[in-house]
């Protein structure tokens, strides 16, 4: 249940930052914030030998990551933005569906 909740939160969140005109702190805190959010979802699917789907967001912590950011233009990150976003309202159900089994 918190997965999934922490699925919706990080998918809104990624929405969020598509429109221009926030200031950098809030990309900075949502980089922290879809980073642990990853971690804690692909975590909850190892455990659920749901082993695709750990990866996937393996790779999405990986690029969000600000330890050691990566760089690329706004236009790109609009795109990666919503691609994740959906991915993560995707995987809100996946685990819903994944706890039941």
């Amino acid at each position: 249940m918190i997965l999934k909740w922490l699925a919706v939160i990080a998918g809104v969140l990624l929405l969020l930052a598509i429109p221009t005109g926030w200031p950098y702190g809030f990309y900075v805190l949502l980089r922290w914030t879809i980073t642990g959010s990853a971690l804690v979802i692909a975590y909850g699917f190892y455990e659920s030998k749901i082993a695709h789907w750990a990866l996937v967001f393996g790779g999405i912590a990986f690029l969000f990551n600000p330890i050691f950011p990566i760089y690329l233009d706004k236009q790109t990150w609009v795109i990666i933005d919503l691609i994740v976003a959906i991915i993560f309202f995707v995987s809100s159900g996946v685990v819903r569906k994944a706890k039941k089994a």
